[in-house]
């Protein structure tokens, strides 16, 4: 079954609908600076919404000192996903000191960009088009890729059974598409979970 991750999550109300909806992943981006950023404070308060469900805590970083993930998140997460420079040594200090998974993220724009994703260590990659962008990319490039991945990258409830039946990742990752003026809209995620589910009962 296709895993679903909704990311970028905000308010309270962004988190109980992505709980309730039945998502495998839930995403915070955890570094300053991005339009999607959370603080520490409000990360505390929105991952409490998670207490008890079966969905995964994912924590987004560009290029973060490892110290700060490891001091104030790492406890909190299930899965920390690099968006950033993040070398094979980060990876490997970060994993033996968190314990936890990663993702790394590849920006794809040529087969040397899938080739790098192919060689990383990571417990897991996601493919995508570039941060928050919105847009897709050429899926031809990943039509042969052997490992499972997450999909990003201008995903949204009309195209992504399509993509699931072209590509078939691991999981399909969603967030500027699920937005109405800047916020969560909950029907729009309602929309691309039920897209996935649907196209899960065709496979």
């Amino acid at each position: 079954m296709t895993k679903i991750k909704l990311c970028g999550m905000m308010r309270p109300s962004d988190v109980i609908a992505a709980r309730d909806l039945g998502a495998d992943y839930v995403g915070f981006i955890l570094s300053d600076g991005l339009r999607r950023s959370v603080g520490l404070g409000t990360f505390c308060e929105l991952q409490s919404y998670l207490t008890g469900s079966e969905v995964r805590k994912v924590g987004v970083f560009v290029d973060e000192p490892p110290e700060g993930i490891l001091k104030y998140y790492a406890e909190m997460l299930d899965i920390i996903q690099l968006h950033g420079s993040e070398d094979e040594s980060y990876i490997s200090s970060l994993r033996l000191h968190t314990g936890k998974p990663v993702i790394k993220a590849f920006t794809v724009r040529s087969k040397e960009d899938i080739e790098a994703a192919r060689q990383s260590s990571a417990d897991y990659v996601l493919l995508d088009s570039g941060t928050g962008s919105g847009a897709g990319f050429d899926y031809s490039l990943i039509q042969d890729f052997d490992r499972p991945f997450f999909l990003a990258g201008g995903l949204s409830a009309k195209n992504v059974a399509e993509a699931i039946d072209r590509l078939h990742p691991f999981a399909v990752d969603a967030s500027s598409s699920l937005e109405s003026n800047g916020k969560k809209d909950k029907n729009k995620m309602t929309e691309f979970v039920a897209a996935v589910r649907r196209k899960e009962e065709t496979l």
